[in-house]
């Protein structure tokens, strides 16, 4: 590996992290749309939220519900704290996949495009199981942990099915946009032998 492909893999990383952490916010502002108390009952209260001074727990012990001061910037952290992690994979992941191609400029705008393809397919299958909780998980209630003296159950449920299928998503996304990289070398070797 040289230089340029050195330092373009630990940009490709830098960028998946920040990418994933966009996503993670932008996801967690549209399904706190959805679904407040999936945040209020749950999400808040898994991250720890009420312990770094954003907020108060206005349930009980046995029964929390985290009320932030702004829960939007909440709902921003928890889906930041959520996903950095999932880009800093995936960049990982794409960028070892990157160094096949010839040049930095290649490896650098292939991989690129292959971090969006993953975010893309992530971001449609969770709208796939945000309509698959909504049409078959909210009839049956299926066995998840609920908290206690939920208002609406139904949006719960569909927030909760839409956060698993999108990080489901990310994983058909990785493999598709591996697949993708592999064709674009292929593709590039072809052109250059004509």
């Amino acid at each position: 590996m040289n230089l340029y492909k050195f330092l373009v893999f630990i940009f490709i990383i830098i960028i998946a992290i920040v990418l994933g952490a966009v996503y993670g916010i932008i996801h967690d502002q549209l399904t706190y749309t959805i679904s407040e108390e999936y945040y209020t009952k749950f999400k808040f209260i898994q991250f720890n939220l009420e312990n770094w001074g954003l907020g108060s727990n206005i349930g009980t012990d046995q029964n929390p519900e985290i009320q932030l001061y702004r829960p939007r910037l909440g709902a921003g952290l928890v889906g930041l704290l959520a996903t950095w992690w999932v880009g800093l994979i995936i960049g990982v992941v794409l960028a070892f996949f990157g160094l096949i191609h010839n040049t930095a400029k290649e490896m650098f705008i292939v991989t690129f495009k292959s971090f969006l393809l993953t975010i893309t397919i992530a971001f449609l299958t969770g709208l796939v199981g945000l309509l698959y909780g909504k049409l078959f998980l909210t009839p049956t209630r299926p066995n998840w942990f609920f908290p206690k003296d939920l208002n609406n159950i139904d949006n719960f449920i569909m927030v909760g099915s839409m956060h698993n299928f999108s990080y489901l998503g990310g994983l058909i996304g990785l493999v598709i946009a591996i697949l993708y990289s592999i064709k674009q070398k292929i593709k590039f070797k072809q052109q250059t032998s004509q």
